[in-house]
């Protein structure tokens, strides 16, 4: 390549990036209001909780407090809860029952999530918690053991500043609707559909 053609390449390049720089500086003037944010993260694809999980990591990380409550998975040897559950600045809760395909008890889930339903309500009327986690709280929504308004009035009611994140398959159309940013996560592979066992450190 000549002198001439890297130039005009390098010359091309900068006009590229100064573009995209000004579309991304302009796309920040525009964002100037102040107030947490509802986050669902959704779809049949692997690494809700975990995302969700990495977003409570970074909300320690600046110094602010966080909650989460795992409504599903409470009951697992959850690598990312055992790392968390070690930090300061968290305050975690579970639900006893575990996977409800499992229990095949429609009363003992209820009592179960009646047990820590009101402790995730303290944690979303808790000014001091910048972040709150509701692990797993879709399946709660389709197994008709949280009634949506109930919890629309907790979100709604939350301190100004707080974020709150909720994972899970199948989210709702009124959740998604009441949410600031949702991600759906596709999955095209899955080790586990082709027969390779689920191991701790990747699936749990």
């Amino acid at each position: 390549m000549s002198n001439s053609e890297q130039t005009a390449n390098t010359d091309r390049h900068q006009q590229k990036m100064q573009k995209h720089k000004e579309k991304v500086d302009a796309a920040i003037a525009r964002a100037q209001e102040e107030r947490g944010v509802i986050i669902v993260l959704t779809g049949n694809g692997k690494g809700k909780s975990s995302s969700g999980f990495g977003t409570v990591i970074r909300t320690l990380g600046h110094g602010y407090k966080a909650g989460l409550v795992q409504f599903i998975k409470g009951t697992w040897d959850c690598g990312e809860a055992k790392i968390l559950a070690t930090l300061p600045g968290l305050t975690h809760e579970v639900m006893g029952s575990g996977f409800t395909w499992e229990t095949q008890n429609k009363e003992q889930d209820q009592r179960a999530f009646d047990a820590v339903w009101p402790k995730a309500k303290a944690m979303l009327s808790n000014p001091e918690l910048r972040t709150v986690m509701l692990d797993e709280i879709t399946y709660m929504l389709a197994y008709d053991l949280l009634d949506f308004d109930e919890l629309k009035t907790a979100l709604e009611n939350r301190p100004p500043e707080q974020n709150v994140i909720l994972t899970g398959r199948g989210a709702p159309t009124a959740l998604r609707d009441l949410a600031d940013t949702v991600t759906e996560m596709k999955m095209e592979k899955h080790a586990f559909k082709a027969g390779v066992k689920a191991q701790a450190g990747i699936e749990w």
